[in-house]
């Protein structure tokens, strides 16, 4: 495998590099949710009106129909200059992408890669975080609509959301696995109803949602009625996709800037510091290749592959190790944000979520042992 750049990836490399360097705004402070999601909007407008959402994207629905390392590129050189992430729409348009009809596509699709509305994910439920299965929101067929009655949490966005891509049950009597339906619910529709949720880092950006009796076009259903499964693991996959997130190169800032401070005399170190920096280096570079790895494989196998659990898997361990040897290397000091550049003990907090979101850990490791390795399914009961 050549992880270099052919020719024309380096041209847009450059390309890339040359508009990021006269319109990114890096490292822009707010101190408010809505703060902070003000400024997500404005860089998902500017990134739009400068050609760089939806690369891999059909151009008749306005993206660029480039091939996916593309994509790679563009998250790795915005995570490398500490800009905004990528907005993440990327794994729901899959979503209508993949399984919608051409209709929907032509509705949907411009006005979310343009950042014009804006959508939420309406996947995880109170008992049906994990073993997303075991989902109780119920869309029930009543003439041309479906009436949804539920709850759905740890809803990012869902306060400032036009759009919800939600899976339902609509039909109990099948199996788990089928009987579920994905629809486009307009967030400003009667019945629903979206309370913030404050976390331990003080952000509000998740959310419970309720819906009551909330009626649904049978239109703004996505792919075929009860055969929602495999639209949501489709768009799981994209969403654990360690290329489409930036992540690596986020992490690699992250180390430069301890190894900077380091050399500056600025932290207080010792022999086992200098040992956990140099382990955590080795993983990143590590977890560097096999994204690309990863990348190619999706590229030559699809996107449906259940070895993308080890993406999730590795990925939530490294931001862990790495955000808690940046917070004992700055110590106190992250408490009142003086430990130089970054928020370390926000950082530091939200890391603590990575082996949750987006399919816990011990999902994931379900997902290889029945998928990946054939192991027998066993279930405990206490």
């Amino acid at each position: 495998m050549d992880f270099n750049d052919s020719h024309d990836e380096r041209e847009f490399r450059a390309e890339l590099r040359s508009w990021l360097a006269l319109n990114a705004v890096v490292d822009r402070k707010a101190t408010t949710d809505d703060e902070r999601r003000n400024q997500m909007n404005e860089w998902h407008q500017l990134l739009y009106s400068g050609g760089w959402m939806g690369l891999s994207w059909p151009i008749e629905f306005g993206g660029r129909g480039l091939p996916l390392p593309y994509e790679a590129i563009l998250n790795d050189e915005v995570g490398r200059i500490g800009a905004p992430a990528i907005p993440g729409v990327g794994f729901l348009g899959r979503a209508v992408l993949d399984f919608g009809t051409d209709e929907q596509r032509r509705r949907f699709i411009p006005s979310l890669l343009s950042g014009e509305t804006r959508w939420c994910q309406g996947f995880s439920e109170p008992d049906a975080g994990s073993d997303l299965a075991n989902m109780r929101t119920r869309a029930i067929r009543v003439d041309h609509h479906y009436q949804v009655d539920g709850q759905k949490i740890w809803t990012s966005g869902a306060r400032w959301a036009d759009k919800c891509l939600l899976l339902a049950r609509t039909d109990p009597e099948q199996d788990r696995h089928r009987g579920i339906s994905c629809l486009v619910v307009d967030m400003r529709a009667e019945g629903v109803d979206v309370r913030p949720i404050v976390q331990i880092s003080g952000d509000r950006d998740f959310a419970e949602v309720y819906f009551d009796g909330v009626m649904v076009p049978s239109s703004d259903r996505i792919g075929e009625e009860n055969r929602g499964w495999q639209l949501a693991m489709r768009t799981l996959s994209y969403e654990r996709g360690l290329a489409d997130t930036g992540v690596i190169s986020r992490f690699l800032r992250v180390l430069h800037h301890l190894e900077k401070a380091q050399a500056n005399g600025e932290l207080r170190t010792d022999m086992d510091f200098d040992t956990r920096l140099a382990r955590i280096r080795a993983t990143v570079e590590v977890l560097r290749v096999h994204s690309l790895r990863s990348l190619s494989r999706r590229m030559n196998e699809g996107a449906d592959s259940p070895l993308g659990s080890v993406d999730k898997l590795f990925l939530s361990q490294t931001e862990q190790s790495l955000h808690r040897l940046a917070l004992d290397a700055i110590g106190a000091r992250a408490l009142y944000g003086d430990g130089g550049e970054g928020d370390w003990l926000f950082d530091y907090l939200f890391s603590r979520a990575a082996t949750i979101y987006g399919g816990s850990s011990q999902i994931q490791k379900n997902i290889l042992a029945e998928r990946a390795l054939g192991l027998p399914v066993v279930s405990a009961r206490l």
